[in-house]
């Protein structure tokens, strides 16, 4: 895929979620665009950089890692996501390279991100990934878990968590997925909802989704996986 077609998938990518979001009754500002440009290398990231877009995902820290300070060189404002399972191990990178985490989903993970945080006196935003499907090779707290979950991050662990993420089993409808997990983000006061993806993030819009982590529909078909 050339350049120009990314910029113009970008194009057609904003111009969707503003108009779902106005046809759902919501602030278009509302819903953010995260872009997910994980396994893309720097160049096929830069043309999208260029057009202004500046919230981007990635799953990999090591990837990441290679890509991303060079490039925030280059385009400042970039605020950058981790979307991709985080080992507790990688805590002490992940904090210093990522402004938002989404997928915090067990008690390990939730104790190596607080000494980070405290460490580096850094404060990336949390939220916690639900597993909505309750699939066994999949990561994400359990909805019955979550309130107890959410309570120990805060309580025993000292964290800020803001709002909650998932992504539904690819064999089921997404939407009672994501109703799902707004139902459980109103409960527990959270005000950021991270749900949808290419395909259904129109879905997720209407169900209250403040961010949507689009990548092929911008960036086309995806390279092999990266390190973690």
């Amino acid at each position: 895929m050339s350049d120009t077609d990314s910029v113009e998938r970008l194009k057609e990518v904003q111009a969707s979620v503003k108009r779902w979001a106005g046809d759902y009754g919501r602030d278009p500002a509302s819903v953010i665009l995260v872009a997910v440009s994980k396994t893309f290398p720097a160049e096929d990231i830069e043309p999208v950089l260029a057009a202004g877009q500046r919230v981007f995902g990635e799953n990999y820290v090591q990837e990441a890692k290679a890509k991303w300070p060079a490039l925030r060189k280059r385009y400042p404002g970039v605020e950058l996501h981790l979307i991709g399972p985080l080992q507790s191990n990688k805590a002490k990178e992940a904090v210093e390279l990522f402004d938002v985490i989404h997928t915090l989903d067990r008690p390990s993970l939730a104790e190596a991100l607080a000494k980070e945080i405290a460490k580096q006196g850094k404060k990336p935003r949390l939220l916690v990934q639900v597993n909505t499907g309750e699939e066994p090779q999949k990561g994400g707290v359990a909805p019955s878990e979550l309130d107890a979950f959410l309570e120990a991050c805060r309580n025993k662990y000292g964290l800020v968590v803001e709002g909650l993420m998932c992504i539904p089993p690819a064999e089921d409808p997404p939407s009672p997925h994501f109703a799902m997990l707004n139902t459980l983000a109103k409960r527990n006061g959270l005000t950021i909802l991270s749900m949808g993806m290419s395909a259904d993030y129109d879905a997720a819009i209407q169900l209250g989704a403040t961010h949507v982590r689009v990548g092929s529909a911008i960036f086309g078909t995806r390279p092999k996986a990266g390190l973690n």
